[in-house]
This record gives C-alpha cells, structure tokens and sequence, in this order.
C-alpha cells in the first residue's frame, strides 16, 4: 500500500501533477514515433537543429504577447516549418546534405531567437523558453498537445507506407512517383508540429529528447518497425511518470529529470538490451567449452 500511494498519491492530489503526466503521455503517444522514423532515417540530429530552429518565432510571440500559448504557437510553427522547408529546398538545389543545410539554419535560428528574447526579456524568461516547465501546463497547452498528437498518428497512418520505404530504399521510392516527396515534407512538418508541442512542456533544449533517447533505446530492445514504435511509446511514457515522481520527491526540475530517466534507460539498455546489447555482444565472443 505505501509503494502505490506513493506512486500515485502525487497525481491523486495535485492537479498539476496530473495536467504534467496527461502532457507526457501525449508527448510520448505522438512525438516518440516522430523519433523513431527520424532514427530510422539517421536525422535524430536534424531533430535536435529543428527543436533550435522554432526558437525565434517562439520568442517574436513572446515579445508579441508574452508567455502567451497562440503567440509563441504560432511563432514557433512559423520558424520551423520556414527552416524545414528553407532546408529541404537548399538540399534538392544545391550540393549541400541536408544535415548540413539544417545545421547552418540552426545555429542561425538559435543565436537570433536567444539575442530576441534577451533584449526584451529577463533570465527567467530566457530560461522558461528553453527549458519549458512540464508543471505549468494549463488546460489549453494539454488541448494543443494533444491535438497536435491526435494530427501526428493520423498523418504516420497516412503516410507509413512511403515513409517505411523511404527508410529502407529512398531510391525506389524515388523512381515511383512523387509519393516521396510528399511523405519527406509531410513527415518533416510533423516533426516540427511535435517539437512546439513539446517546447511547452520541455522547453527548445529537452523536447527532442523525448523524440531521440526512447526511439534509440528501441533500437537495442526491438527489430522490427511496430516492435520499436511499441518499445519507444513504451519508454517513454514509463520517463515521464518516473520523472515527475522523481521531480517531486527531490525537489528537482522535471523536465531535466524526464530526459535524464530516459537516459539512464538508454545506458541500461545499452548494457542489457537484447538487440546488440553489451552483454548480449559480449556473450556471443566468449569461445565455445569442448
């Protein structure tokens, strides 16, 4: 009785508590998946250039309206989808990847939205922008998250298909038709959806990280494409109940415990995971007995 009570007391009685775990588990249903095809498309670091890129926008609402849910919305879905799209155009025109096109937008984006913020704002205001506060969450930032996740799985429904052969053979799906791209402009667009999402709870810094650290930690537990959306969904809703707990328990801040409970999920599995895991490595070396 005294484990569950305090598993579940703290969300029995603070609404807080509640409003930040529905938020995680929101997050987890719609960004992880998003993390998992950027794994499986090795862009988990364009995630983290595009979580950077709807910095300026987000603070030109905040400038606009202050810590006003549309404003930094809109603004952050505007310099996002402004850099994806920047990226992917200079990409098909130029001899520029696409990494390094993103990578170049970035470091722009992030620069100009920190300098917008710290000249009309405070250290607490700049800190609020790039860390969020998953504790803080009303009632019309739980609405936006979860429709943006109800949006994300119809559209992967949608786009599955091309979106698995565009992992595993772009080249065909190239040769069939313009399906791909549909799906890689389509499927950029949800990234940058769930990362303004997650900017709310977790700020510019963390959201990707409940895209990436559950989506590579599937990768040691799971092969198949449904066995690693169900394994990182699974990781990391298990990241966000843990985190707030550990949050409120030791006075710590949530978001950053959030991502650090995935983390040391990910060292773990790295260790044990059945999917070229250490030990599973290791144990596979060791010579045969006569």
């Amino acid at each position: 009785m005294m484990l569950v009570e305090t598993l579940i007391g703290p969300f029995q009685e603070f609404a807080f508590m509640r409003r930040a775990l529905v938020g995680c588990l929101a997050l987890a249903l719609g960004a992880t998946p998003v993390g998992v095809f950027l794994m499986l498309r090795r862009m988990s670091l364009t995630g983290d250039a595009m979580a950077h890129a709807i910095l300026p926008g987000a603070a030109v609402g905040y400038l606009v309206a202050g810590l006003s849910l549309g404003a930094m919305t809109v603004g952050g879905l505007i310099a996002g989808m402004t850099v994806a799209l920047l990226a992917g155009y200079v990409t098909r025109s130029t001899i520029l990847r696409e990494d390094a096109s993103l990578a170049a937008f970035y470091l722009i984006s992030l620069s100009l939205g920190v300098l917008i913020v710290s000249l009309r704002g405070s250290n607490i205001d700049l800190l609020h922008v790039l860390f969020g506060s998953v504790l803080a969450l009303d009632d019309n930032a739980l609405v936006l998250i979860a429709s943006i996740t109800t949006l994300t799985l119809a559209a992967l429904a949608l786009l599955y298909r091309p979106l698995v052969l565009e992992c595993l053979d772009p080249a065909f799906l190239r040769s069939v038709g313009r399906a791909g791209a549909w799906a890689h402009y389509g499927f950029l667009c949800l990234a940058v959806l769930n990362l303004v999402g997650g900017f709310h709870a977790l700020g510019t810094l963390m959201a990707v990280g409940i895209m990436v650290l559950p989506a590579a930690t599937a990768r040691l537990w799971a092969t198949t494409i449904g066995g690693l959306l169900a394994v990182a969904v699974a990781i990391a809703a298990f990241s966000g109940v843990a985190g707030l707990l550990i949050s409120y328990y030791h006075d710590l801040p949530s978001g950053p415990a959030i991502i650090l409970t995935a983390g040391v999920v990910h060292v773990v599995s790295l260790v044990v995971g059945l999917q070229g895991g250490l030990r599973n490595r290791l144990g596979a070396r060791q010579p045969r007995s006569p």
